[in-house]
């Protein structure tokens, strides 16, 4: 995502529990097997080999990245990290080799980082396809009542009332807090349609507005609200059960993000112009790395995870299961449940290191 977001301070994931370790001398066993080798650890494609690993500064992404974190080391490889970064120090620190992969390439948001890195980066795969949804969303009683639509009827005086917690006669919108990317690309369509007299961004802990608000939608009053997917807000408020996406003006001069995207679930439209461009949640790596490392290529090049499943465990780290010892667990539990599935990853990223 070409957002930025807050970062919490927790200690990098604890290494896979004695089921998971067992699971994966079978998987090391099958791998020996298949490059006729002896059943020895030191005989996977990443044995003596290390991952470093980055991650970034929202932690919706975090599930992912330890889902292909256990992946690789279940190939042999040690992983170092993950190391939590922002969007730009990302991508520079990729492109010098620093950290060798993420899992959390938001694109077409971040084209313009990759683009500043061209040969140094690549493109491997596709964690969550069409996945990646920016916009705005308001209750749907609200909506349904008074026939809001788009974001710029927020500027009649009696429609931002309606979503004035405090009084002062502006709508009150759940933003993003400072230095987060995304609450650039707010006030610019603040700015752009008019909107700066009838609504007020809160710009304070994101987690905490949107707790705010959804306590408010529970006392059943009327709540305005930027959101990106996956995401656990989507769960706690289920588009087109609970609330509604908007549709948004054509920003000047950029009419790429004013694409009508068919399907959107919950939109007032369809199909519907979110104001942001839909983008895929895919790896980026450093082309070096990636070509020294054709077992993680093929890694890269067969893996995903569904949307749903990261909606669904961004919602249990919103209740509460939150640590990094919660997000290892969510992602040993998903590995079980889809044990076949990712044990193919494993066999097809082997089988491509002959």
């Amino acid at each position: 995502m070409s957002n930025t977001f807050t970062s919490k301070s927790l200690r990098s994931p604890k290494s896979p529990g004695a089921p998971f370790r067992a699971a994966l001398l079978g998987i090391g066993a099958a791998l020996a097997l298949a490059l006729g080798a002896p059943a020895h650890a030191q005989n996977l494609p990443g044995s003596g080999k290390t991952v470093n690993l980055a991650r970034p500064s929202w932690d919706t992404d975090w599930f992912p990245t330890s889902i292909y974190a256990k992946a690789l080391e279940a190939l042999g490889y040690t992983v170092s990290g993950p190391t939590t970064l922002d969007v730009p120090t990302f991508y520079q620190a990729a492109s010098q080799r620093d950290v060798d992969l993420w899992v959390s390439g938001w694109l077409p948001q971040q084209q313009n980082y990759l683009d500043q890195f061209p040969g140094d980066l690549a493109v491997v795969g596709t964690v969550a396809a069409k996945g990646a949804l920016q916009g705005f969303l308001v209750d749907k009683k609200t909506a349904e009542a008074h026939d809001i639509r788009n974001i710029a009827d927020l500027a009649k005086p009696e429609i931002a009332r309606l979503f004035d917690a405090n009084g002062d006669g502006k709508a009150d919108l759940v933003a993003c807090p400072p230095g987060w990317i995304c609450e650039q690309d707010i006030d610019e369509r603040l700015e752009a349609f008019g909107l700066r007299d009838a609504v007020q961004p809160t710009k304070a802990s994101y987690s905490a507005s949107m707790a705010d608000a959804i306590g408010r939608y529970g006392e059943g009053k009327p709540i305005l609200f930027y959101t990106w997917t996956p995401n656990w807000t989507v769960g706690a408020l289920k588009p087109g059960r609970d609330v509604v996406w908007l549709e948004t003006p054509e920003l000047p001069g950029k009419p790429e993000q004013s694409v009508a995207i068919a399907g959107v679930e919950g939109c007032v439209a369809d199909p519907c112009r979110l104001g942001w461009q839909v983008g895929d949640i895919r790896p980026i790596v450093n082309t070096a790395f990636i070509n020294e490392n054709p077992a993680v290529r093929k890694l890269l090049e067969t893996a995903s995870i569904p949307v749903d499943d990261i909606h669904a465990q961004n919602a249990r780290m919103n209740d509460g299961e939150n640590t990094e010892a919660d997000i290892a667990r969510h992602a040993d539990e998903w590995i079980g449940k889809n044990r076949e599935t990712f044990d193919s990853w494993i066999a097809q990223a082997g089988a491509a290191a002959r």
